[in-house]
């Protein structure tokens, strides 16, 4: 049982902090003025964790972490020490806390300032599951902050309620390590599952197949699962990257001994790909602040552990150019099978789905937790269905389709959140894997725990393409369906016929509109077409269809704007030398970059610099402060393209209209 637990009550003494809209009232508390409760005022949604904890901040993974909570919160309303000296235990904000990136460095951060507990209106997944593996606290009832205000404790029970039985046993004893030292010993028992036939979807029958029935003996499997049944599934592939993988090492050896080793090493993979470039924008202030010396140490620290614990690295190449690849790319390339369950320390995980995975982001404790049982703890989502009909026309793509889903009220609304997207029909059947893994590498964004599409022949000749020797035909008894008759929360059909292209406007990947609705025009200063969403092989025929159209009419990337592609794996850009495409992205004046995340967590070129500076950019998400100061809109590979010729945001169909077909410039790149 926790330790701050008296008569099956917790104490909050310290202050509330309240995050309104108004962030006059923010700065008013952290100044020491008692600003009162008004649950009539607008208080901040969307809290990202990369506001909670900017990339920079994930540099640390100790307590340090404490004294920058919450300083990338809108433009930096919050300072350094300012949550930690406040005397606060309780913060309360609005819609979607924690949306973003796994970082498990953004509860962390707020638990070492002080906080106890996390009021808001829904809680993301992964940032809610991190939450509970560490012992912070949260709920969605308002109705606790009157009774904290007055001085009462609460029950633990209030923290618990609508929980699964596993959740409920790790709050109650203050966090993972803890619970699973309680399961070891016996003390505490996951509940039997006695859920009986039914026609199940796409993701309860893969995490069927992996229920870990008696763990000592290594049985696995169960007849059915349903929404809400709480499981230990075994895990196939198991990975972390270069933000991550130091916090999970050091819990791991504080919680099992400097000499633990991790549980089949065959099966889990590290990657350095998040930092590789950082070097090349980091600011002179966090240079002063030793935070280069800082993110290099955990690359120290990553290789350190990999080569004691036998476990695969992605490193950096040989002639230090650049990442073998960014980990979500090599998953679909190299590691992932159909039916797998696939767990990393990042929340586009879910781009695994593609291949008809179960893939979700983890926090650093759940991994260090999985590297010694190699099992994970899930609760059964309840899944979204996505019916695509119609063929689309040639300027619509898969990221337009995902920006479109993603404007929806049900996703706008947080409905999605902890759920799983499952895409099917006939408009997801034509389309190749690079554009389908864009559709469940998105799902995230949408506060979905992930995204899957039913592995076919498709995906069989994508694996036989990208690995070379690999039996594909032994893989068909892993291509699984849905059942007839299978339950989701909700299902949308969605006719491509008519879909507009789309962008996103700064702040929130949810906020989709039609392109053609933005009737000023919108000049850019840089556009970036990179990262595991925009750096895909099609990706760069994409980019390459826009550029050679604009070459033979004479025309490159407009003066004063900085065109970036950056590619996703070493594969991508052999890929691309292949095609001749280096060639042509440099003569149409773009800038080349080997694999890195790069700019898409403000680690490489392509970052804004300034807060006037406006981007367009091919990745996942446009958080303030993501990819620098500057504003963000998301868009497709050829809307970035198209708009790095035009100097603002443009239609591929201005740059294909002078030289064609736009269909068959979408799908035949010009020429070099």
């Amino acid at each position: 049982m926790r330790s701050d637990v008296v008569d099956g009550k917790i104490a909050f003494p310290g202050r509330i902090l309240f995050l309104y809209e108004d962030l006059a009232l923010v700065r008013a508390q952290l100044d020491g003025v008692e600003v009162p409760w008004d649950a009539a005022l607008a208080r901040i949604d969307n809290i990202s964790t990369d506001e909670i904890t900017p990339g920079w901040v994930c540099f640390y993974f100790d307590e340090t972490l404490g004294e920058y909570s919450l300083v990338g919160l809108r433009g930096g309303v919050i300072k350094h020490m300012d949550i930690a000296r406040g005397g606060f235990s309780v913060i309360v904000s609005g819609k979607s806390k924690g949306c973003g990136s796994s970082r498990e460095t953004a509860p962390y951060s707020e638990q070492a300032a002080g906080i106890r507990l996390v009021i808001a209106e829904n809680i993301e997944k992964i940032y809610g599951n991190n939450c509970q593996n560490i012992g912070l606290l949260t709920s969605t009832d308002f109705g606790l902050i009157p009774k904290i205000l007055n001085g009462e404790s609460v029950a633990l029970s209030a923290f618990t309620q609508g929980l699964d039985p596993v959740a409920t046993d790790i709050v109650e004893s203050g966090g993972l390590f803890a619970y699973n030292r309680r399961r070891l010993s016996g003390e505490v028992v996951p509940p039997t599952l006695t859920t009986p036939a039914r026609p199940l979807n796409l993701v309860e029958k893969i995490i069927a197949r992996h229920v870990i029935v008696d763990a000592a003996a290594g049985t696995v499997g169960v007849q059915a699962v349903q929404p809400g049944d709480a499981v230990f599934v075994r895990t196939g592939i198991r990975f972390s990257h270069d933000y991550t993988t130091a916090m999970a090492q050091a819990s791991f050896k504080a919680a099992l001994g400097e000499g633990a080793r991790v549980n089949e090493p065959s099966s889990i993979y590290a990657f350095r790909d998040h930092l590789t470039f950082l070097g090349d924008v980091m600011s002179q202030q966090h240079r002063d602040m030793g935070l280069l010396d800082k993110a290099t140490a955990l690359a120290t620290i990553q290789r350190a552990f990999c080569a004691e614990q036998g476990i695969r690295l992605y490193d950096e190449t040989a002639d230090g150019t650049g990442s073998e690849a960014i980990c979500h790319n090599a998953v679909l390339e190299d590691l992932a099978l159909p039916g797998d369950v696939v767990v990393g320390t990042d929340s586009h995980t879910c781009t695994a789905g593609a291949l008809g995975c179960f893939a979700f982001g983890v926090g650093s404790t759940d991994m260090a937790n999985t590297w010694y049982t190699k099992d994970i703890r899930v609760k059964v989502p309840e899944s979204v269905r996505f019916e695509l009909t119609g063929e689309p026309s040639p300027e619509v793509t898969a990221k337009d389709i995902m920006l479109s889903i993603m404007a929806l009220p049900y996703i706008r609304n947080g409905q999605a959140i902890g759920k799983v997207l499952e895409f099917g029909g006939p408009g997801v059947r034509a389309l190749p894997m690079d554009e389908r893994a864009t559709l469940t590498n998105m799902a995230v964004e949408a506060g979905a725990t992930s995204g899957v599409i039913a592995a076919d022949d498709e995906v069989l000749r994508y694996l036989a393409q990208m690995r070379p020797g690999l039996d594909v035909e032994g893989l068909r008894d892993r291509l699984l369906l849905p059942d007839p008759g299978a339950a989701y929360a909700e299902t949308f059909h969605v006719d491509l016929t008519d879909l507009a292209l789309m962008v996103a406007t700064p702040g929130d990947p949810r906020n989709g509109v039609p392109l053609s609705s933005l009737t000023t025009p919108i000049a850019i200063d840089i556009a970036y077409g990179g990262s595991c969403t925009g750096g895909k092989m099609a990706d760069m025929d994409m980019y390459a269809s826009v550029l050679g159209a604009a070459l033979e009419q004479g025309l490159t990337v407009a003066d004063g704007v900085e065109l970036y592609i950056q590619f996703g794996s070493q594969k991508i850009k052999q890929y691309a030398v292949d095609k001749g495409y280096l060639a042509l992205f440099d003569r149409a004046g773009a800038h080349t970059i080997d694999p890195s995340c790069g700019a898409c967590i403000k680690a490489g070129p392509g970052v804004s610099r300034e807060a006037g500076q406006v981007t367009v950019s091919a990745i996942n998400r446009n958080f303030p402060g993501r990819s620098g100061p500057g504003n963000v809109y998301l868009a497709s590979p050829l809307v970035v393209a198209a708009s790095a010729i035009k100097g603002r945001l443009a239609s591929p169909n201005e740059i294909w209209g002078a030289t064609g077909s736009a269909g068959e410039r979408r799908h035949t790149p010009a020429p070099v």
